[in-house]
């Protein structure tokens, strides 16, 4: 272990310390101003594969990610709702209240480099005592006693662990802006999603009503025939229990549009209500293309990551901090002012007071107290690394799930829309088959049954194909940088 030494000696003709002896430190200080202890941060190291899994063949590297939001999502109240949440959102409030603690941390850290500069007044009454300390040279005297001053002191940062505590410090502060950030992605996102899953809740509910009154007409056609004599009962019963079941499902929904509406509220920062809404689930658009980019490239821009690097890199530089601990710190302390028994006096020269010093403090023994922070420090830094590589990880992974379910919901809806085609040319040529006596109540009604969840699960296909654009937006980084106001 170094162990510096500072030679100090009196200097009978001036009273004091001798210059020389300070100047030989602070040069000692510059000399190892240049390097601090501990290691210097590195990324870790990350197994990036050339392109994402079931992305599409163009060979471009452009990315949609360098859309902002509003090119995005191209609904207008879509956009009129999300610049709401980005001012409102009480999650992104607070992750700005948290950007300002840990600038001020930081500023705290900061403030380590520079000397630490006050003042401090004194005055006392006692009996042999000065300034509240026992002095018996004053031999059973009572007497005042004043002290006014300047003091300074200053740790000289020799071996760097002053450094590292800022490094980490603004690591941290740089964690909580990429937070920040993340929360503003998150947020966008979250809005689209669950506006879009509004308009997929109104698509269900023109269903339900439409669904309602064609079971509706089913059972007034079957009851004119009853009393006509030609059917039985067993059709109008049936005819009915299709209607009320169908029926059943309008209140339920409109009760999760609600929610969904309070929901969304709550997401823009204010009180439960509704939501205006201009366009239906089917005018919204898909984007035709929507390239992932480089993998890469998440790296440098999903915020999550860049907060996990940034935690790395302040868990690194607690190493140094920690290893710093084992070795001695050194100090400058210096004062000056006047100390008297009269106050009228204490500006005199013949009560001034001054003093220059240098102190050495280091451990000896601690209990291994010191080694077990060391090896904390060590732990945490292995854990910050470990999740910078889980994030990259979990991102690939999402990217690559959202690019595969593009793909494979714009297969569902085709598939999906011509069985909802078919089933309703089936509820129109089975009804008028029965009107014609050519078909049974029972053709009618099944026809119509198959209808119903057939259309529910077209409609949530689309709302599906419109969140996995928002996942894939999520997933690869985009939108936070973008302000509303660059519109």
């Amino acid at each position: 272990m170094i162990e510096p030494r500072a030679k100090f000696r009196s200097d009978n003709s001036s009273g004091g310390f001798h210059w020389k002896s300070l100047t030989a430190i602070i040069c000692g200080v510059l000399v190892f101003a240049g390097c601090a202890i501990g290691p210097n941060y590195k990324r870790p190291g990350i197994d990036a594969p050339a392109q994402f899994r079931s992305a599409p063949a163009t060979g471009t590297t452009n990315s949609l990610a360098e859309l902002a939001w509003w090119d995005v999502y191209r609904d207008d109240r879509l956009k009129e709702l999300i610049g709401i949440a980005l001012t409102n959102n009480y999650d992104l409030r607070i992750a700005v209240a948290r950007v300002e603690q840990a600038r001020a941390i930081a500023l705290q850290a900061r403030s380590e480099f520079f000397p630490q500069i006050g003042y401090q007044g004194e005055a006392a009454r006692g009996r042999n005592s000065a300034l509240g300390i026992p002095t018996p040279a004053a031999r059973g005297a009572v007497g005042n006693s004043f002290l006014a001053a300047f003091n300074a002191s200053w740790e000289l940062d020799l071996w760097g662990r002053i450094r590292r505590l800022n490094e980490s410090a603004r690591a941290q502060f740089l964690a909580t802006e990429e937070a920040r950030e993340g929360v503003v992605l998150s947020l966008v996102g979250d809005v689209a999603q669950a506006y879009f899953e509004l308009l997929e809740l109104d698509e269900e509910l023109r269903i339900s009503k439409r669904t309602t009154n064609s079971f509706g007409e089913s059972l007034r056609i079957f009851s004119q025939r009853l009393e006509g004599g030609v059917v039985s009962k067993v059709e109008t019963s049936r005819a009915e229990a299709a209607l009320a079941t169908t029926a059943a499902t309008v209140p339920n929904l409109e009760r999760r549009i609600i929610m969904k509406e309070n929901q969304l509220s709550v997401l823009l920062g204010r009180n439960p209500g509704s939501i205006v809404r201009q366009a239906t689930l089917l005018q919204q658009t898909i984007p035709p293309e929507v390239p992932a980019g480089l993998p890469s490239e998440l790296l440098e821009r999903r915020p999550d990551i860049r907060q996990a690097e940034q935690l790395a890199r302040s868990a690194n530089a607690q190493v140094g901090v920690a290893l710093g601990d084992f070795l001695p710190k050194i100090g400058l302390t210096a004062l000056y002012g006047g100390v008297s028994s009269d106050l009228s006096d204490i500006a005199s020269s013949g009560a001034s007071v001054w003093s220059v010093g240098a102190n050495l403090a280091g451990p000896v023994f601690q209990g291994g107290r010191i080694y077990g922070e060391y090896r904390h420090a060590k732990a945490a830094w292995e854990e910050a690394r470990l999740r910078y590589q889980q994030s990259a990880l979990n991102a690939f992974q999402e990217v690559a799930d959202a690019l595969i379910s593009r793909q494979k919901l714009a297969e569902v809806r085709s598939q999906q829309t011509r069985a909802v085609t078919a089933y309703r040319d089936a509820v129109e040529v089975s009804t008028q088959r029965y009107v014609a006596g050519k078909a049974s109540y029972y053709e009618v009604l099944e026809a119509q049954q198959q209808l119903f969840p057939a259309e529910n699960s077209l409609a949530q296909t689309e709302l599906n194909q419109l969140l996995v654009i928002v996942q894939l937006y999520k997933a690869v980084g985009g939108g936070w940088q973008m302000k509303p106001s660059a519109r």
